[in-house]
């Protein structure tokens, strides 16, 4: 599965991501990591989900990509993020931003990157549109091939794109559990052309038939992403909702003989204006079940299912990642915010 993200830019529908690699999930075998790599690109997941703030996951791909020989090299698609500290946004500069581009370059062993994805942390400071100008004028130097944003809402995606960034995309958290961006981010993608590569598809692994039937866990969570997740789990409606909804992919999972994570994956790539899913992932040993996404059809009986569960439970309201952006709130507060530093 592909899909042109640009005229001449094919990308993998399933997109490798990066943020389980990274630190506060637990210890990376650097080799295994790397020789896993292999598996997912020789299995046509050919684009890879990083960011600069994902602790030695640039180095990591970088490394990777050193193995390949010059066919297999080209063949490879590495999207990463450029998101400065919240600290160092009041006084940006061009210097600063191409130091953290070059050091993306050196990391991913690559004179181009292929997608720079731009993030800004706080709205009331200035500066968010020159800053993706400066990325812009990057592009033009040839440093970077195409810009992105990432957990920006819709009128300041709007403002980049009014004042000429080139924006190619918006990296956006979508699921069952959460979809904010089908109001008006996707109206914005349908007025613009933006394309959204979407993260959360499977809440961490939340939406897998290994929490289908057990009780809400009440022990301290193994990692940052089941933190997040559980967060949004309870914008959804809570435990019991939750539960409501893996019933109904259990039983669309059995149908089509494929797990519940592929059935709510194949849902998200079914929605409008998105280009790709993001697929979490330390090593290869859910590949196969990643690929089975491939092979989903769901069929009108198993969207009026799903429909019937969502129409209770319309999940976390108001603009795309404006809850997130509460530092005083839950999902604020487990923000990092000063990851950037060499």
């Amino acid at each position: 599965m592909t899909f042109e993200l640009s005229p001449g830019y094919g990308i993998s529908r399933l997109i490798r991501g990066g943020w389980q690699l990274a630190g506060g999930h637990g210890e990376v075998e650097h080799d295994r990591a790397v020789r896993d790599m292999r598996a997912f690109l020789d299995a046509g997941i050919t684009t890879f989900d990083c960011a600069d703030i994902y602790t030695g996951v640039e180095q990591l791909i970088g490394d990777f990509r050193a193995t390949l020989a010059p066919p297999d090299r080209a063949r490879l698609h590495v999207h990463t993020k450029y998101v400065p500290d919240l600290s160092a946004l009041a006084t940006l500069a061009f210097a600063d931003i191409e130091r953290i581009i070059d050091r993306s370059l050196r990391r991913l062993r690559t004179d181009r990157l292929d997608l720079v994805q731009f993030h800004w942390w706080d709205y009331a400071i200035p500066g968010l549109v020159e800053a993706a100008g400066h990325l812009a004028r990057l592009r033009e130097g040839g440093k970077i091939r195409h810009i992105g944003g990432t957990n920006f809402d819709t009128p300041h995606t709007a403002a980049m794109l009014d004042a000429g960034i080139p924006l190619v995309s918006m990296q956006v958290q979508y699921s069952l559990l959460d979809r904010r961006v089908a109001a008006a981010m996707s109206a914005l993608c349908a007025r613009t052309g933006l394309k959204l590569l979407c993260y959360g598809t499977v809440a961490g692994g939340f939406l897998s038939g290994r929490w289908f039937g057990r009780p809400d866990p009440t022990d301290p969570l193994p990692n940052r992403s089941l933190v997040k997740y559980r967060l949004i789990i309870e914008e959804f409606g809570g435990w019991d909702a939750f539960q409501a909804l893996l019933r109904v992919l259990d039983g669309i999972a059995g149908r089509h003989g494929v797990s519940i994570a592929a059935i709510a994956t194949r849902w998200v790539l079914d929605q409008p204006h998105v280009a790709a899913a993001i697929v979490g992932a330390r090593y290869a040993e859910h590949l196969p079940e990643t690929l089975a996404v491939a092979g989903v059809t769901l069929d009108g009986d198993d969207r009026a299912r799903i429909n019937a569960v969502l129409a209770d439970h319309p999940g976390p309201s108001g603009d795309f990642y404006a809850l997130e952006r509460d530092r005083a709130g839950p999902h604020g507060r487990i923000m990092k915010y000063e990851l950037n530093r060499d």
